[in-house]
């Protein structure tokens, strides 16, 4: 059920997804923006199929650190792809799959950086871009609203931010994620 989630990653999760993976995010090795679209959506789609739609036909809730909505916000709006191209090719790697919740941590580019720097994260070839790269991506997601979409304030202190998207995910799915008793 819903208090033992199948956590997955993107790209990854899958022996194709993790080799998608490497190749999108290695440093020494630019790719174009349609070829970079098409290997995190070939990712998506064996994940789809080999681990998300099982899960979900199983009644287990899915938790992923990004979906559809990353591939627009970098591939639409960060490196400029055409709407409709994405949109669609977005929509048949996810086969037919939308999320109930999606949580947006807004989060100034400069400070998540310097978040990832002090971390002692290896910088990808994403986190590499320019800042007008990632300041269109962060434009695009703070545009993002409708049914599903929650904004969370990304400054927030760790164990607060961990407080209020548990928040929101037990008020989106109670019958999956009781509040905790006592």
């Amino acid at each position: 059920g819903g208090t033992d989630p199948v956590v997955i990653r993107e790209p990854g999760g899958t022996r194709a997804s993790e080799i998608a993976r490497q190749a999108l995010l290695d440093p020494e090795h630019p790719l174009g923006p349609v070829a970079e679209l098409f290997l995190f959506l070939a990712a998506r789609a064996d994940l789809v199929q080999t681990v998300i739609r099982p899960a979900l036909g199983a009644g287990r809730v899915v938790l992923s650190d990004r979906f559809a909505l990353s591939t627009e916000a970098y591939q639409m709006a960060g490196r400029g792809l055409n709407p409709a191209m994405v949109r669609a090719a977005n929509h048949a790697a996810a086969q037919g799959i939308t999320a109930d919740l999606t949580l947006i941590l807004d989060l100034p580019p400069e400070l998540g950086q310097a978040r990832q720097i002090a971390g002692g994260k290896r910088l990808d070839r994403l986190d590499r871009e320019s800042a007008d790269f990632h300041r269109r991506v962060v434009d695009y997601y703070l545009a993002v609203n409708g049914d599903g979409v929650r904004h969370l304030d990304g400054r927030l202190p760790p164990d607060q931010l961990l407080q209020v998207a548990w928040s929101e995910v037990r008020a989106a799915a109670p019958d999956a994620f009781p509040a905790a008793v006592g």
